[in-house]
């Protein structure tokens, strides 16, 4: 089920803010991140996850030798050169998740606290929700690769 505050088509679905059930936990995804910046209270400099639907979209160098753990991780953002990134090609439910080769991703909740859907739905452009609902559920892996070695940070 998708849900829009405005009457208007999905004509600049890039700049909107989409609540969702991601592959780890509820999070707020768009491709504008000042929108998700102010929405987290967050300074706009701090970086967001991007998330790809493909490994063939990423734009950031993956070592060779990590290729193959990139492309069949689940659940497991990984840090390349100071980029974060994600593989995601679960939302089958959504046409306008479909749509998106890749998005900002973050956790739906106020800084240092849980899912509050109240204050998620007020700050949404667009909430998507299956019939399982919305549910907070545990974070991704985080691994930062480089050539020679995989470091676990989360």
């Amino acid at each position: 089920m998708v849900r829009c505050k405005s009457n208007t088509r999905f004509l600049s679905i890039k700049s909107l803010v989409i609540l969702t059930q991601t592959d780890t936990t509820v999070g707020f995804v768009s491709q504008n991140h000042i929108k998700l910046s102010k929405i987290k209270s967050r300074p706009e400099s701090k970086p967001f996850i991007k998330v790809y639907n493909s490994l063939s979209h990423i734009k950031t160098r993956v070592p060779k030798s990590k290729k193959n753990l990139v492309r069949r991780s689940k659940k497991t953002t990984f840090i390349v050169k100071n980029t974060a990134f994600r593989i995601d090609a679960s939302y089958k439910n959504s046409q306008v998740l479909r749509d998106l080769e890749w998005h900002y991703s973050t956790s739906a909740n106020e800084v240092g606290k849980n899912f509050q859907k109240e204050f998620c739905e007020d700050k949404t452009d667009i909430i998507i929700e299956d019939k399982n609902g919305l549910h907070e559920l545990a974070s991704s892996k985080l691994l930062k690769i480089n050539d020679c070695k995989i470091r676990s940070l989360r």
